[in-house]
C-alpha cells in the first residue's frame, strides 16, 4: 500500500498529502530502500525512454547517421521545447534524410513557460517538434529507416520497430515478453506496465553497465548512460530537477521524468537504480520528492543537498511572494 511521502503544511497544519511508493534496488535486484509497495505495477511512460532507444544505439545508428552524443542525449529525453532542443531535433532529422511533418506525436506546447510565452507573443505556431516527445519519435523513425521499414505508422504497437523495441526494453527491465503489458502514451506511442522494482532494477544496470549483465548491449547502454550525464540539459530543461541533480553531483546523479509523477534515478558507476510513483499522478510533487528520496537514501552530501534546497525551496509561498507553509518529506 501507498505511504504518505509528503506534507503540504500551511500555519504549521497539514493542509495537503501526497502518498506514493518508492524502491531502490542494484545490479543484482537486491532492494536496498523500499517505501509502500516495491512491486507496485504501473505506467513507466517516458522514463522508459532510455531503453526504447537500445536497438538503434546497438545496431550502429549513431554511426550510421553520423550523430553526436549531444543528439543522442535529446534523442532519450523529456524536453522542454526550448531553442536547442527543437534545433537538435531538426538537425537529426535532416541527417534522417526526413520532413520535421513526419512526427507523429501530436502537437503540445513547450515546457518551458517562457518560451511558451514567447511563442505566444510573437505569434510562431506551436509544431509537433516542440513535443516533449519528438526527440523520442525522431529516434523511433530512425531505427524503422534503418531497418528498412515504412516510416508511415511508426507509432503503432505492430511496426516492426515497435515490436523490436517491446522486446529491448523487457530485456533491459527483466520482465518476461509474456508479461509485459502495453498502452497508449500521450504522445502515441506505446507505453509499458510493470513493477517500480523492474524499472529500478533497468536503472540500476544503467547506472554500471559493466555490472549490469548486459551482454552485447553493454557497449550500447554505455553510451545511452553517458550521454545522459554529459548533456543533462538535452535531457530535460532548464530549470528542472532532472538538470539541477545532475548539475550539483556533476553528472553522478542522472534522473529521468515520466508523466503523471513516475520518476527513475541512476547513481552513475555506484550500482544503484531507483523508482518512485507518486500515487495522484501530482507533478508539482516530483521535485520535493527527488530531493527527499536523495536525501533520506544519503546519496547527496550536505553541500549538494543545500544547493537543491537553495534552487528549490521546501517552501509554499503566497501571491505576495510571503512564505505561508513548507512541503516536508515523512516517509
Amino acid at each position: 500500500m501507498s505511504e504518505i511521502i509528503l506534507n503540504y503544511t500551511r500555519a504549521e497544519h497539514v493542509e495537503n498529502i501526497h502518498r506514493g511508493d518508492c524502491v531502490a534496488v542494484n545490479c543484482a535486484g537486491e532492494l536496498l530502500h523500499t517505501v509502500g509497495n516495491s512491486y507496485l505495477p504501473m505506467f513507466w511512460r517516458s522514463a522508459a525512454k532510455p531503453f526504447q532507444a537500445l536497438p538503434f544505439v546497438k545496431n550502429g545508428g549513431l554511426e550510421k547517421y553520423n550523430l553526436s552524443q549531444e543528439e543522442l542525449a535529446v534523442l532519450v529525453s523529456s524536453h522542454s521545447g526550448e531553442d536547442i532542443h527543437v534545433n537538435l531535433v531538426r538537425g537529426i532529422l535532416a541527417k534522417l534524410g526526413v520532413d520535421e511533418t513526419v512526427l507523429d506525436c501530436g502537437t503540445l506546447r513547450p515546457l518551458n513557460s517562457k518560451v511558451f510565452k514567447r511563442m505566444l507573443a510573437n505569434g510562431e505556431e506551436i509544431l509537433p517538434v516542440h513535443n516533449q516527445c519528438s526527440g523520442k519519435h525522431s529516434q523511433i523513425i530512425a531505427l524503422a529507416i534503418m531497418l528498412g521499414e515504412s516510416v508511415e505508422g511508426y507509432i503503432r504497437p505492430e511496426h516492426p520497430a515497435q515490436k523490436l523495441i517491446f522486446k529491448h526494453v523487457a530485456m533491459a527491465s527483466k520482465v518476461p515478453e509474456d508479461k509485459l503489458e502495453i498502452g497508449i502514451d500521450g504522445c502515441g506511442v506505446p507505453v509499458f506496465y510493470l513493477p517500480l522494482y523492474n524499472m529500478a532494477l533497468a536503472y540500476a544496470r544503467l547506472s554500471t553497465p559493466k555490472l549490469g549483465d548486459w551482454g552485447d548491449y553493454e557497449v550500447a547502454a554505455t553510451k545511452i548512460r553517458d550521454a545522459m550525464s554529459a548533456y543533462p540539459l538535452q535531457v530535460s530543461g532548464t530549470g528542472r530537477i532532472d538538470l539541477a541533480i545532475n548539475e550539483v553531483s556533476n553528472g553522478r546523479i542522472i534522473g529521468k521524468m515520466g508523466s503523471d509523477a513516475v520518476y527513475c534515478i541512476a547513481i552513475k558507476d555506484e550500482n544503484l537504480g531507483i523508482a518512485f510513483k507518486i500515487e495522484d499522478g501530482s507533478y508539482q510533487a516530483i521535485t520535493p520528492m527527488v530531493i527527499a528520496v536523495l536525501k533520506k537514501f544519503n546519496l547527496v552530501s550536505k553541500a549538494e543537498a543545500d544547493k537543491l534546497d537553495e534552487q528549490f525551496p521546501p517552501t509554499l509561498k503566497n501571491h505576495r511572494g510571503e512564505v505561508i507553509g513548507t512541503i516536508e518529506a515523512v516517509f
